[in-house]
C-alpha cells in the first residue's frame, strides 16, 4: 500500500482501491487524484474541501452524508463506533473531540460531530485521527483496532499540538506515525522534526515527516 500526504489533513491511500481522506489542499486542487472512495472526517471547509466536485462515493457521518446526497453524491452514512465495508475497504468511525459545521452557497448547517477513521485495506490499517484534542480513549483505538499507521494532527490551536500528539502516539501504539494538520497557516505552525526526534528518542515508534506530495510505502 502507498500512502501520500497531499498537505494539511488530506491523505491518499492507494492499494487495491484509492481512498482520499479530507480532500482539501490550500492553494491547490485534489481533482487529479481520481479516487475510488472519499472519506470526510467533519464538515469544516478545510476537510470537506472538494468532495462534491470529486463526485465519488463518500463515507461520512450521517449529517454530512445526508448533505452530500442532496448534491447528487452516492454517500454512505455511518456514525461513531460503527464499521462499514465499501468496495472491499473497511471504515471504522472513531471519536474525535472537535466541532463540525457545513458552509455552502445558500446553506449553513450543523455537520453532526467530528470523527476519525480506522481504514483497513490490503491487510493494513490506517488511523486518521481527524481534527481532535487528545483524549484517553485513544488507548482503546489502539487496543481494539491495532492500526499500523497513525495520522495525527500536531498544529495546535484548533487541534492538539506537538506535546499532546506525542502522548496520542503512545496511546494508539501504531508502529508508524505521520504528523498532519500543521504549517498550512501561521496559526497552526509546528515543528514536526521536534515531534519526530522526541518520540523516536523515547519509544520504538517511527515518525515519518512527509513533504506535501511525498509518498510512503506501507507493508502489511
Amino acid at each position: 500500500m502507498q500512502l501520500t500526504w497531499l498537505g494539511h489533513a488530506c491523505v491518499l491511500i492507494a492499494g487495491s482501491k484509492k481512498v482520499l481522506i479530507d480532500p482539501f489542499i490550500e492553494g491547490g486542487s485534489v481533482l487529479w487524484t481520481k479516487p475510488d472512495l472519499v472519506a470526510v472526517t467533519h464538515g469544516h471547509d478545510d476537510h470537506l474541501g472538494e468532495t462534491v466536485a470529486l463526485g465519488k462515493k463518500t463515507i461520512a457521518i450521517t449529517e454530512i452524508a445526508g448533505y452530500l446526497r442532496t448534491k447528487g453524491l452516492p454517500a454512505e452514512s455511518m456514525n461513531i463506533g460503527g464499521t462499514l465495508v465499501a468496495d472491499g475497504v473497511s471504515f471504522t468511525m472513531t471519536q474525535a473531540i472537535h466541532s463540525s459545521w457545513i458552509d455552502s452557497p445558500g446553506m449553513s448547517s450543523p455537520g453532526g460531530i467530528a470523527a476519525g477513521f480506522v481504514i483497513g485495506m490490503d491487510g493494513v490499517k490506517v488511523y486518521h485521527a481527524g481534527d481532535t484534542a487528545l483524549f484517553s480513549d485513544m488507548k482503546l483505538i489502539g487496543e481494539l483496532y491495532h492500526p499500523d499507521v497513525a495520522l495525527l494532527p500536531i498544529g495546535g490551536r484548533f487541534t492538539m499540538g506537538v506535546a499532546e500528539a506525542m502522548m496520542a502516539a503512545n496511546f494508539v501504539g501504531a508502529r508508524t506515525v505521520i504528523p498532519i494538520h500543521y504549517n498550512t497557516w501561521d496559526k497552526i505552525g509546528a515543528d514536526p522534526l521536534m515531534f519526530k526526534k522526541t518520540i523516536e528518542r523515547t519509544t520504538d515508534i517511527h515518525v515519518s515527516v512527509l513533504r506535501p506530495g511525498e509518498c510512503l510505502e506501507i507493508e502489511e
